[in-house]
């Protein structure tokens, strides 16, 4: 298991602030998230949760994560026709995703600022989310088909 990070100190407060309960199945399914930030499935996320927690659900997984995505806290990424995915990676950032292993890496944006900084937003269009992917080949990936 790698080594336990801590929990933001706004965790509490953004969990009670927006009306839930401060559980330990809530709390370690957000240390999954943060642990390995790999952008776990919700079946990932149950399987290490469950190491933990052994009588942990399915079902508590994808509720906390529900309330981890509505709390602001975590980010849905939804890759093609694939399962959604977990990112504790809540600033405007993309996602890299490899063609040869399927691997999904933050991308930070070149500057400080919001993605609609670096688009041309029609006048008038109010943007409330934004998603950039760019698909290619990760270094690993790269290195082994040389």
């Amino acid at each position: 298991m790698p080594a336990r990070k801590t929990v933001p100190s706004d965790y509490e407060e953004t969990i009670s602030h927006n009306g839930h309960r401060l559980t330990p199945q809530r709390r370690e399914v957000y240390n999954v998230l943060l642990d390995e930030r790999d952008h776990p499935t919700a079946t990932e996320v149950f399987i290490r949760a469950k190491q933990r927690i052994p009588g942990i659900s399915l079902a508590t997984v994808y509720n906390c994560l529900e309330t981890l995505v509505d709390c602001g806290l975590a980010k849905q990424v939804n890759v093609e026709r694939e399962a959604t995915r977990y990112c504790p990676n809540v600033s405007d950032h993309g996602h890299f995703i490899c063609q040869s292993c399927g691997a999904v890496t933050d991308i930070p944006i070149a500057k400080e600022g919001k993605i609609t900084q670096f688009l041309k937003v029609p006048a008038r269009f109010s943007v409330n989310n934004s998603e950039i992917t760019l698909r290619g080949t990760c270094p690993n990936c790269k290195k082994s088909n040389n």
